[in-house]
């Protein structure tokens, strides 16, 4: 009978002894909080995170004097992988771990060097916070624990492969929209930033039946070098009546905007001309030069509208004459100033390169 008691009495010491043992073991407790790919916002109401900072608030408050202490610090670990670059993606993990920090400080009133913080360019976008708490629990509620744990790791893998056929979903979407803008709206597409060679007709030139092109070469998005050159050489009445006339403008452009559709240039205007539309002709040499504007629309990839006016100054010398049997006989010589309209255009660009 005595061993009996002698037994029991070291039984029932060995399980006191045993049972702080199981209540001084510590187990991780993770809360979750979700954010929106490519924002910095904390919602708190969205997906869940309402419920998870309830709960991380109410184990705060039951562990509160050893957070304060630092004997419990809160881990915290920002992710963001939504972002094109590792620099942009832990920026942006570092706002968030600060966003959940600040909500914490202000909501449990606890201070900044009670978190530990990590910032990660990888695995999704959300931000962890987890606490090394005493748990009261024997060996079987560790097991449940773990076993939560990785109910807890099965829910992250499975949201974070539906956020990544998420943006892979956007992506293909946004492929098949591409071409649709550059064919509904060709108006309201961006102008390439390649350098590019283009071919130009004015189509004012050709109404007056009067053959026109030119070549553009665009430096860059806001500079370009350009040269129209028209010719004509028309006759009728049995000769008596003429028209006809060649031209050559250089031309230097800045184009503005964020479209680069607006611009100003600077002309330069040469040639010579024969007109004789009444009994008396005149010929001689034309020169001069101003300054230009005008707006280039977009048609599609390839083709532009450029509508454009030049305002300067021209200086026209010449001679007048008159054919009298088929012999021209001169009638003097003039010279004119004008200053106003030198040129005018509705121009059409074919982009070749």
């Amino acid at each position: 009978m005595s061993r009996k008691i002698t037994f029991l009495t070291l039984f029932l010491w060995l399980t006191a002894v045993t049972f702080p043992v199981f209540a001084q073991q510590k187990a991780d407790t993770t809360y979750t909080f979700r954010f929106v790919p490519q924002k910095d916002m904390f919602y708190v109401p969205w997906n869940g995170n309402d419920m998870e900072l309830a709960r991380l608030l109410e184990c705060i408050e039951s562990n509160k004097t050893d957070i304060l202490d630092g004997k419990l610090p809160l881990y915290v670990d920002g992710y963001c992988n939504s972002l094109n670059g590792e620099k942009e993606n832990l920026a942006i993990a570092k706002i968030r771990s600060n966003r959940v920090k600040s909500e914490l400080i202000i909501r449990a009133e606890i201070k900044e060097e009670n978190f530990i913080t990590r910032n990660h360019a990888t695995e999704g976008d959300f931000v962890t916070v987890r606490l090394t708490i005493p748990v009261k629990e024997t060996a079987v509620t560790d097991a449940e624990a773990e076993a939560r744990r990785k109910t807890e790791a099965e829910r992250l893998e499975a949201e974070k492969r539906a956020e990544q056929e998420r943006l892979a979903e956007e992506q293909r979407k946004a492929e098949e929209a591409r071409p649709n803008i550059l064919t509904d709206t060709p108006s309201e597409t961006k102008i390439t930033n390649d350098c590019h060679l283009s071919l130009r007709t004015n189509l004012l030139r050709w109404a007056t039946l009067t053959p026109d092109l030119g070549l553009e070469w665009r430096i860059c998005p806001s500079w370009g070098i350009a040269v129209n050159g028209s010719w004509t050489s028309w006759t009728w009445s049995d000769k008596d009546r003429r028209y006809a006339l060649w031209e050559v403008a250089p031309e230097v452009r800045y184009y503005m905007g964020e479209k680069k559709a607006w611009y100003l240039g600077a002309m330069f205007k040469a040639g010579q001309f024969n007109y004789k539309l009444s009994e008396t002709g005149k010929q001689g040499d034309l020169m001069g030069g101003g300054i230009t504007a005008g707006y280039q629309l977009r048609l599609n990839k390839a083709l532009d509208l450029d509508f454009n006016l030049g305002l300067g100054y021209l200086n026209a010398d010449y001679e007048k004459y008159e054919v009298i049997d088929g012999v021209r006989v001169r009638r003097g010589n003039e010279t004119k100033d004008w200053w106003g309209p030198i040129n005018a255009g509705v121009t059409l660009v074919w982009k070749i390169k």
